[in-house]
């Protein structure tokens, strides 16, 4: 798998292991924190990607450079990897006839270099299922959150700013919580052990049966605006103690379409065997997410002085 050391890629690893699967990661670096096999290798790298290929029985695709404000001054990192890392993922898997899984951008349609990269493979890849005989069902993530997520600067090293991770930690450490656009637009927000469930349901399912016809789309029965997920964190933060924070309104960011909704249908999951029923409450998942950042303050991230 690649981006296996991601936010992602770390539960897809477990989830993979505990179906009985045995993980690969493949990654540039070996980061000497993943309790499982690291392959290395740059997606980038055609040959690399070929022989992951050769040593896997399928392949799920996560790798990727991120970022909507982050990647619009400079596009070509994310057209580099994503577009040719993407290619190259194709081109292995049709090489050596293995079920993959792309995963593709909630907000396919806005224009950043991320969404514009991303969703370029996400055509590719049907050109593929339908050309090359390749059999890779696509997976529309909304946004993930969970324990574990990276914070961006000044709470940790995260090169990318999360809504999760940046609400919470703004909250309990008494700062003002920073909202784009006012946080009124629509973004559907998933626990990132469905997110897991369903990638490896789809590669599950491309073992066995022909490309799905459609994009699996793992995500809430129930959308909900940033503007009440950020209220709802600040409310479980002042119920465990802390002194309840402020949200401030900020312009909306470059490379994001205002009054518009990123939202996933849920229904979709059927075909890969999940019930929609089973996806874990925001509520729940939130109220868990929470309760780790507290437990992990100093650890994983930290307050500035």
């Amino acid at each position: 798998m690649t981006g296996g050391n991601g936010f992602i890629g770390r539960y897809v690893c477990e989830e993979l292991a505990a179906r009985g699967h045995t993980p690969i990661v493949f990654d540039h670096q070996d980061r000497g924190s993943s309790p499982f096999e690291v392959m290395l290798g740059d997606i980038r790298d055609a040959t690399a990607m070929t022989e992951l290929a050769a040593h896997a029985d399928a392949i799920i695709h996560l790798a990727a450079v991120l970022g909507t404000q982050e990647t619009i001054t400079n596009p070509r990192p994310a057209a580099e990897t994503n577009l040719m890392g993407g290619l190259n993922f194709l081109e292995a898997v049709a090489q050596y006839d293995l079920p993959g899984v792309y995963i593709c951008v909630g907000n396919h349609w806005m224009d950043n270099s991320y969404s514009i990269s991303k969703t370029a493979v996400e055509r590719f890849a049907r050109m593929f299922n339908a050309h090359r005989g390749t059999r890779v069902n696509l997976v529309r993530v909304v946004n993930a959150y969970g324990p574990r997520q990276m914070a961006a600067p000044p709470f940790a090293a995260g090169k990318v700013r999360k809504i999760t991770p940046a609400v919470i930690c703004r909250a309990l450490s008494g700062m003002p919580v920073e909202l784009y656009g006012g946080g009124t637009q629509i973004s559907d927000m998933v626990w990132v052990g469905d997110v897991a469930r369903g990638l490896v349901a789809a590669l599950e399912t491309a073992a066995v049966k022909p490309p799905l016809g459609h994009v699996v789309e793992v995500g809430p029965t129930e959308s909900t605006s940033i503007r009440a997920v950020a209220e709802m964190i600040i409310d479980m933060c002042e119920e465990r103690g802390y002194e309840r924070a402020p949200i401030v309104d900020l312009p909306m960011r470059p490379g994001e379409t205002p009054e518009t909704a990123v939202t996933a249908d849920p229904e979709t999951l059927r075909p890969v065997g999940i019930d929609p029923a089973s996806l874990i409450t925001l509520q729940e998942g939130m109220a868990k997410t929470v309760d780790w950042f507290i437990e992990n303050r100093g650890t994983h991230w930290n307050t500035p002085r």
